[in-house]
């Protein structure tokens, strides 16, 4: 590798797909009409979707990457580990508000939606800023103390524990949202690695 070289960013493709998962389904919930049944229920099934998306995706961090960064500097993951505990309450509250929606009808569904709608622009904001910390802090542990082949063993194991139906969705929304290059590279390892058939 050239001394100048990027280092290998463990995060940046599944972050792509988080991020644009998030801002599809806040654009959705924010022009839907929770009076109109179909709609609605549109909406829940994508938001539904997404914050299965975000649980999967904190324990994938919490069970492999956490582990790794506090193997070689201890504490290191202590803030991104509260971060994860607040989201967990904040997907317990949506699922909340999404589960009250279909019993509604009229203004009281409409005033429900709504408050769900900045419920949920207020968690995606908050996930922004925290994907930027982890692309900062846990990138600087993890290249302090790790080798790109190394961070991208723990990548590895961490997308062997995936189901298929969480495989389907992570490149559901990551290959349309990467670049050329990246979205090039990714099918080049898939194929790489996937069985001749």
């Amino acid at each position: 590798m050239q001394k100048d070289a990027p280092r290998y960013n463990i995060y940046g493709l599944v972050h792509k797909g988080l991020r644009a998962m998030m801002g599809q389904t806040l654009l959705q919930a924010g022009r839907t009409d929770w009076q109109d049944a179909a709609e609605t229920s549109e909406t829940l099934a994508q938001l539904g979707a997404l914050l299965d998306f975000c649980e999967g995706h904190i324990t994938h961090e919490n069970n492999f990457i956490h582990p790794a960064m506090e193997a070689r500097q201890p504490g290191s993951s202590g803030e991104v580990i509260s971060d994860h505990r607040d989201h967990a309450n904040a997907i317990r509250d949506l699922r909340e508000q999404a589960a009250a929606l279909p019993g509604l009808s009229g203004d009281a569904a409409t005033r429900v939606g709504e408050a769900m709608y900045r419920a949920l622009a207020a968690f995606i904001a908050e996930n922004y800023e925290h994907m930027h910390y982890e692309e900062i802090h846990n990138n600087t542990v993890l290249w302090a103390a790790y080798s790109d082949d190394e961070i991208l063993a723990i990548e590895m194991a961490l997308v062997a524990s995936l189901t298929p139906e969480e495989n389907a969705l992570s490149m559901r929304w990551m290959l349309p949202n990467i670049s050329a290059q990246e979205r090039a590279g990714m099918l080049q390892a898939i194929r790489a690695h996937a069985p001749a058939e």
